[in-house]
């Protein structure tokens, strides 16, 4: 029998040889170590932050409507996209600006809503407020 104790051969080795598994345990936490920091980007968010007075109500509102073939409504009257900057522009210039709200219709095109959002912010306004679908 091979595997039999005897005077020459005294038995078999139980011993497991661990090093190798802690040499590639401690190349993995290195691996690890260094990757981590590189996986981690910082998000910049302007947060409001808290005032010692409740906020002015919103004043004069020009709502802005978005329809499912992308016609732009500014205030009731139709507006071609490429008259929406000067008169979003006009807005931006009256003192106070008024709140413009944009309701766009749920199967209006987002293209077209990123546009008239990057129209009204490249415009000047600042006070800006999307309207809840019902």
């Amino acid at each position: 029998m091979a595997f039999s104790a005897t005077a020459r051969n005294p038995g078999t080795m139980a011993d497991i040889n661990v090093t190798p598994l802690v040499d590639v345990m401690l190349v993995l936490l290195i691996i690890f170590m260094v990757t981590a920091p590189l996986l981690s980007r910082e998000i910049r968010l302007d947060l409001p932050q808290r005032g010692p007075e409740p906020p002015a109500p919103p004043g004069e509102v020009v709502r802005l409507t978005l329809d499912a073939a992308g016609m732009i409504r500014l205030d009731g009257r139709v507006i071609p996209p490429a008259l929406l900057a000067g008169s979003l522009q006009l807005e931006a210039a009256r003192t106070p600006q008024p709140l413009l709200q944009i309701d766009s219709a749920a199967d209006a095109p987002y293209q077209h809503f990123a546009a008239v959002l990057a129209t009204a912010r490249n415009s000047g306004l600042e006070r800006v407020a999307l309207v809840a679908a019902e």
